[in-house]
């Protein structure tokens, strides 16, 4: 039974019902007037379309994370140009427990190259307008980081 136990705990994802907020990246990766989007295939917003991301590693820079995370997500290899702003992405369960926590800091990139693929824990992808973006895109959160890096971008 101690085994068990053990085994369990080791098993445990640390990033469900976390003891503390994990940092983690969100890409706005745009290719012209197109912005990458990825249907994600783990929880958290499983199902869901957003931005490629995911958590930062020990001793990886958040540019770094980001182009590590958008080549493993989706095979394409990206430059990162700045920081967008940080937005927290919390979940609580139906007991209102925090289930996910995650502070996501959001970068802005510039296509390189490769075709974008589904990788790793992604459902799909897809190169998407403004408009498109707007369809698809359910959390406002996501939806008002693409706005600004849109902007961002504009004004160079």
């Amino acid at each position: 039974m101690g085994s068990t136990c053990i085994e369990l705990t080791a098993s445990r994802d640390p990033r469900v019902y976390p003891d503390r907020p994990w940092v983690g990246v969100g890409v706005v990766v745009w290719r012209g007037d197109r912005v990458l989007l990825v249907r994600r295939g783990n929880p958290p917003r499983l199902g869901q379309w957003g931005l490629p991301g995911g958590a930062q590693e020990i001793g990886e820079t958040l540019f770094e994370a980001a182009r590590r995370e958008v080549f493993e997500e989706t095979g394409v290899k990206i430059r990162p140009t700045a920081i967008i702003t940080a937005v927290d992405g919390i979940v609580h369960d139906k007991q209102d427990r925090v289930e996910y926590h995650y502070t996501l800091v959001e970068v802005l990139a510039e296509w390189v190259t490769g075709e974008a693929v589904p990788q790793s824990d992604i459902g799909d992808t897809r190169w998407a307008n403004a408009d498109e973006a707007a369809v698809l895109v359910e959390w406002s959160e996501t939806l008002r980081v693409i706005q600004l890096a849109a902007v961002m971008r504009d004004r160079g």
